[in-house]
């Protein structure tokens, strides 16, 4: 019946479109191949093909397959790859995604200490997933997700591990740099500048915006770091920032942070895993050398 080779043979033959790139990749012969496929069809009594043209497209039942396949595939590639490490007396690998844009200076300074305690682990960091962050947990493409917005769902486990404030960042120079703190209505005449997030997942219009009614000028989409602050800096727009990287940036810019409001915008990063992974060694060590304080990086949490 249905073997690990059917669901490889859909998804190559999705990714490379076509039986003989398939085949290819594969390393088996195209004629196999569609035999192999031909006889599950004739076994499930359904098509997972078929054929316009010189193209073949995918049936109800092979989309179903397809998903199967994305989702089953890199579990056991994974399961292989963890049993051959422990074969062969490694500690394995540690995938780590990114929700959060700012967090990759964070995430360097826990990284160098961690690589020194664990030489025997490999670091992966990946930023865009097949199935967004929670579904790359599911689907085996990550082992840990640093995020400030954590859903908390069956079968995962997040562990916050440092407090900060999201400010607004502006220009040196701009009438909001020496106010205490700003209100809503005062950014309705600015160009807010942020990451390519949508904007429902952005503190500054969930928190801030949105329940004053207000919304900004214009929104501007920057995908780095380094080129919004230069923005900023140059008068070009304003950004909400976690108040450590703002601070770390002042020292060579001419930036200032501002709070949001009254009481600010608390936050916390957390790190998601999966809670069957969660007590293996390495993945725990790194959890807890997180949680330890990192110069100039927000504060530890409880």
């Amino acid at each position: 019946m249905l073997e690990r080779i059917h669901l490889a043979i859909v998804q190559a033959v999705d990714k490379h479109g076509s039986l003989t790139a398939a085949a290819e990749i594969l390393c088996v012969t195209q004629s196999a191949l569609s035999h192999s496929m031909k006889k599950l069809e004739q076994q499930l009594g359904t098509d997972i093909w078929l054929r316009e043209g010189r193209s073949l497209r995918l049936t109800q039942a092979g989309q179903y397959l397809l998903a199967v396949a994305n989702r089953v595939l890199p579990q056991l590639a994974l399961a292989e790859e963890r049993l051959g490490q422990y074969a062969q007396g490694e500690r394995g690998a540690l995938r780590i995604g990114m929700e959060c844009h700012p967090c990759y200076q964070w995430l360097l300074k826990v990284v160098s200490p961690y690589l020194a305690c664990w030489p025997d682990v490999d670091v992966d960091v990946k930023q865009k997933f097949q199935f967004g962050g929670i579904g790359a947990l599911f689907g085996f493409e990550i082992d840990l997700l640093v995020t400030p917005d954590p859903l908390f769902k069956p079968g995962l486990r997040f562990e916050p591990v440092f407090d900060y404030e999201q400010v607004l960042v502006v220009n040196h120079e701009h009438p909001l740099a020496n106010v205490d703190y700003v209100r809503p209505e005062q950014l309705t005449r600015e160009v807010l500048v942020s990451y390519p997030v949508e904007t429902d997942r952005l503190d500054i219009y969930n928190q801030f915006l949105m329940p004053a009614g207000v919304s900004p000028r214009r929104h501007k989409v920057i995908e780095t770091t380094d080129i919004m602050l230069q923005m900023v800096e140059s008068g070009r727009g304003v950004a909400a920032l976690p108040r450590w990287l703002v601070e770390e940036y002042a020292d060579k810019m001419n930036i200032v942070p501002v709070r949001l409001g009254r009481e600010g915008i608390a936050k916390q990063i957390f790190l998601g895993a999966r809670e069957a992974d969660i007590e293996i060694d390495y993945l725990k060590a790194f959890v807890e050398m997180a949680r330890m304080p990192v110069a100039g990086v927000g504060e530890s949490a409880a």
